[in-house]
């Protein structure tokens, strides 16, 4: 499966008025139902393409090393090209299509509700989460249903 990743609102909480603690790494730590919720998704052949405006703040090894101090091992990582905060999410994920062949079996998590702008058939594969909450049990029945689609 590949999974477009987002991180704040999804593995990390939204909540303005909480502030996330900060690991040595001078990242915030993720959410424990998150943590959860993402490795249940893994698999040695998932690959996780990061699509969070934070993508450039480390290197690839260096993204891997992160969700591995917080409990995620991630064999396969890539993430969008740089746009310097230019472009939206949604046409990152269009230019993504456009220029990639498509996969069989992928998901998009994301709590940026603009995307309920895709074209039908990628948005069939978007799960949105709450942004105070992230990546939920209840996203995961999501996935699943997407994956029972998809076979």
């Amino acid at each position: 499966m590949l999974i477009f990743l987002d991180i704040d609102g999804v593995m990390v909480s939204g909540a303005i008025w909480k502030v996330p603690e900060t690991l040595e790494d001078g990242f915030p730590m993720f959410l424990e139902n998150a943590v959860k919720s993402l490795n249940s998704l893994l698999t040695e052949d998932t690959k996780i393409i990061l699509s969070t405006s934070h993508r450039d703040r480390f290197t690839l090894t260096e993204w891997k090393q992160l969700f591995r101090r917080r409990g995620i091992e991630i064999n396969k990582l890539d993430k969008f090209p740089s746009s310097h905060g230019l472009k939206k999410r949604k046409d990152e994920i269009l230019e993504w299509f456009a220029t990639h062949s498509r996969p069989e079996n992928f998901v998009i998590i994301d709590d940026d509700k603009t995307l309920y702008g895709l074209p039908k058939d990628l948005k069939k594969h978007l799960v949105v989460t709450s942004p105070l909450v992230g990546l939920t049990r209840e996203n995961l029945q999501e996935v699943e249903g997407l994956e029972l689609e998809m076979a």
